[in-house]
Order: C-alpha cells, then structure tokens, then sequence
C-alpha cells in the first residue's frame, strides 16, 4: 500500500482492477477542510487519462514492477518496439501507453521498461537527454527583455521553449519531466 503523500509522477497504482500511472499530482491545503491530493492517472492499457482526487494521507494499492533496461528500436504505426539488451527479445508497446516521454527518446536510446507480471507497463526515460535543435527561428536582436523564449524543434520532433539565444544545430539538454530547457551541451 502507499500513502496519496507520496504519490509521484510515474508511480504505477491500481485503482477498481485497473493499472494506472501517476501523470501528475497537486497536493491541495485548502484553508478550510481537510487536505486533499488532486491526480492526473494514465490507464497503462487503455492510454486514457483521468482525473482523481484522494483525501490527504488515503492509502492505494502500489503495484510491484520490474524494471528492465530496453533499447528503443523504431516506431510502427500506433506501436513502438523496444529491444532488451540482455536476452536481444523484442518487445511491442502501443504508444499511448508510453504518453510523453517518446518526444524525448531517439532510436536506439536505453530507457527503463517497467513490467507487471512479464507485460511492459511503462518507461522511463533519463532524466535529462541531450537533443539537437533541427530548427529554429532567429532571434530578433535588441529583443533582450528578461526571460523571452522562443519555440524550436529538436531532432525527435518535440517542440521546447527556449532561450533567443539558441540557433539552429546547437545541441540543449532538456528534462524529460517537465520538457524545459535546462542548458546548452556539447555534442
């Protein structure tokens, strides 16, 4: 069992029978009342995404998951298959399932597989990762106010907001997380 307090994103719980990873969560003190976490859920078989909100300190069953490192391989169609890199056997999991950590994720990139019961639930990727600007807009030059971004696209197709300051070819880590920029890297 695992307490609502400790909820974080990517936790795997299983509410009325059904697998369910943590999107996102709010804890909520409201100034009158009890307090209350408020969740994003991601049915792990389904893809759908719900919204559920449990009383402060209310207990869920956690799921016991294995993790397993995987190589992304390719997409197909609504499907992305993955390698394991110990035993070379191949692994197809529908693609909602995996929601948006794929923007992330180049071929041939290691990421954890969790699996429930020999079946892969979901992955997780680095952290950060480092990606290549494939384009970007230039930035206007005397626009230098505090904290203007500007939108690029990486070489996975994921659009990140960014600092003017970044050009196209520029390699940037971002944080598969949130999806912000952290910093320019070196490639």
């Amino acid at each position: 069992m695992i307490s609502t307090n400790d909820l974080r994103r990517g936790h795997v719980i299983k509410l009325e029978g059904e697998l369910f990873s943590v999107v996102g969560q709010q804890h909520v003190k409201p100034g009158k009342g009890g307090a209350f976490v408020r969740t994003k859920l991601r049915n792990v078989r389904k893809g759908t995404v719900i919204d559920r909100t449990f009383r402060a300190g209310e207990k869920l069953e956690d799921v016991r998951l294995e993790k397993r490192p995987m190589q992304y391989l390719y997409g197909d169609g609504g499907s992305v298959v993955f390698m394991d890199t110990e035993t070379y056997e191949q692994e197809q999991i529908p693609a909602e399932a995996i929601g948006d950590a794929l923007k992330f994720i180049k071929e041939e990139d290691i990421v954890d597989i969790a699996m429930y019961e020999g079946e892969p639930v979901t992955i997780e990727p680095p952290l950060t990762v480092v990606l290549k600007v494939t384009y970007a807009e230039p930035g206007v030059r005397g626009d230098t106010a505090t904290n203007v971004l500007k939108t690029v696209k990486v070489e996975t197709g994921a659009d990140v907001k960014v600092p003017l300051f970044v050009n196209e070819g520029d390699y940037i880590k971002i944080n598969t997380e949130t999806g912000e920029y952290l910093e320019r890297a070196k490639q």
